[in-house]
């Protein structure tokens, strides 16, 4: 399915990010009633950022590129099920909708509609280069590119089930956008994740309130459904851990010192990864 196409199939769930009318694709655009238009990339995003430029910067081609190389040799495999497992076991009659929230690759959203044959997603994402990725990342998932934080361009109601995988989250907007019954998965790091890699090459450390804070931002519209801790060990060469202090929120963080740090270290290194996977539903 191409993109435009795509774009299409899950119109009637967009929001013009000018006056909330309902959206159609016509041609290469995306059109509302009142005549708001938006193009349609030739790499298969459209972008619904409007008005003054958005303060969220959002992923460089560079740090997804990263993330890309990490994701494609399937170290974050383990938490990728988790999450389709999520969707999957809580999925409403078909056909429904699956939003992830800060997609980046799309990696997650893609697992999610693996496990759910006859869902569409959106990806969507502040970052050009993540919408870019998002278009291609399944052919049932449409790309937007769109500041969460400013609103989401969704209609009221309209989405089964978000994702947001190591992404901030709007939790208002959230709760506008769901269903009656619909569900939000967030996955957040414990403090064991990545914590042999911390000190070696001066990472950001997780905040060990971390789960307490996430529980009371989304105490206001939500209740906790269900939460599994995924963990366990993977083998990371200097080429894997590169990537993965390249992709995330260190990225900039002593980054010029990397190279020789990571020389510095065992050929392969065991690394914990650890999640959280906590499931939402509105109250």
């Amino acid at each position: 399915m191409n993109s435009a196409t795509q774009l299409a199939t899950v119109a009637f769930l967009l929001a013009c990010p000018e006056c909330g009318d309902v959206l159609a694709v016509r041609d290469r655009s995306l059109f509302c009633a009142r005549g708001h238009g938006f193009d349609i990339a030739r790499q298969g995003y459209v972008s619904l950022l409007t008005g003054a430029s958005t303060k969220m910067s959002g992923d460089t081609a560079a740090m997804l590129d990263a993330r890309a190389a990490f994701q494609d040799a399937r170290h974050f495999a383990p938490i990728a099920d988790a999450v389709a497992a999520a969707v999957h076991r809580d999925a409403p009659p078909s056909p429904f909708s699956i939003l992830e929230i800060g997609a980046g690759t799309g990696y997650y959203l893609a697992a999610a509609l693996d496990a759910a044959p006859d869902a569409h997603g959106i990806a969507l994402d502040v970052s050009k280069p993540a919408a870019r990725r998002g278009a291609r990342a399944h052919p049932r998932a449409a790309s937007i590119l769109a500041d969460a934080w400013r609103g989401l361009p969704i209609r009221d109601g309209r989405i089964d089930h978000v994702l947001s995988v190591f992404a901030p989250r709007n939790a208002d907007e959230i709760a506008r956008t769901l269903t009656p019954d619909g569900l939000v998965t967030v996955v957040t790091p414990t403090p064991r994740h990545l914590s042999e890699l911390i000190e070696p090459l001066a990472m950001i450390g997780v905040d060990t309130a971390k789960d307490d804070r996430l529980a009371e931002t989304m105490s206001a519209h939500f209740t906790l459904r269900d939460r599994d801790v995924v963990e366990y060990s993977m083998k990371l060469t200097h080429t894997d851990i590169a990537d993965v202090a390249a992709m995330g929120p260190s990225a900039h963080h002593a980054a010029q010192q990397r190279a020789e740090r990571i020389a510095a270290l065992t050929d392969v290194v065991q690394v914990t990864a650890s999640v959280t996977v906590s499931t939402f539903g509105i109250r």
